[in-house]
């Protein structure tokens, strides 16, 4: 078991996946100096409003680790760019020592104006009896297998899905038929469908932006399944065109 500090957002990320964030909470600034300092991983996961954790958002019980590619900083802020790795499944939460500002435990430093005490300002107030003064969350988490890697079969119901999506950004774009035929062989999104195991995420990273189903994605442990679970998005999807 690992224990890694966690990033609870409204947000899925996929094995593969690379995205941007954008860091100022001090919380995570925190964090992230954790984890620059310990060059160490984090742990991406989707929110739960419905299991709260000391009064935050709990996170979900699937998550994606996130290893930083590139980091740099403007003003109070830190940008970054992070990578997919390895998923995981949450077996203990770590409470963050402090809740959230608007808590009245934290009225003292309370700011309407939107702007966020210095971290040594906001560690004072970490109770003497508290086990950690970390103000994140954390888990001890379990990483799971990835997926298998996909067949030939499997690899031509990936592809159906891509040039359905290309497809129809296609005649959005006006293309005529001729012209949007050799458009979409010829993309270079096609390029993510091989025999890899990563194929399902490169494609769902791709075409699904809810993040419920991105989720359901995440959490899947089949191939089929997991393509499933795509087909039936994309026809919801077009239906409610």
């Amino acid at each position: 078991m690992d224990d890694l500090p966690l990033f609870v957002l409204p947000m899925v990320l996929f094995p593969g996946e690379v995205q941007e964030l954008r860091v100022f909470e001090p919380r995570y600034r925190q964090m992230l100096d954790d984890c620059l300092l310990d060059d160490r991983n984090f742990g991406l996961v989707l929110n739960d409003p419905m299991n709260p954790v000391n009064h935050w958002d709990g996170p979900m019980i699937y998550g994606c680790e996130a290893e930083i590619v590139h980091h740099e900083t403007k003003g109070s802020n830190h940008f970054l760019k992070i990578i997919g790795g390895r998923r995981f499944r949450i077996n203990r939460i770590i409470q963050p020592a402090l809740p959230p500002f608007d808590h009245p435990m934290l009225s003292s430093i309370s700011s309407e104006d939107g702007y966020y005490p210095d971290l040594e300002t906001i560690l004072d107030l970490v109770p003497e009896d508290s086990s950690s003064s970390k103000l994140y969350i954390g888990a001890d988490v379990e990483f799971v297998d990835g997926l298998a890697q996909t067949n030939s079969q499997q690899q031509t119901m990936l592809k159906s899905i891509m040039q359905e999506v290309l497809k129809r950004i296609g005649v959005m774009m006006n293309l005529d038929d001729e012209i949007l035929l050799q458009w979409v062989e010829q993309s270079p999104l096609m390029q993510v469908i091989d025999d890899g195991a990563e194929s399902v995420y490169s494609v769902a990273a791709l075409v699904v932006n809810d993040l419920e189903t991105r989720q359901q994605i995440l959490e899947c442990n089949d191939v089929d399944e997991s393509i499933l679970i795509l087909s039936n998005h994309l026809s919801t999807f077009i239906e409610e065109e």
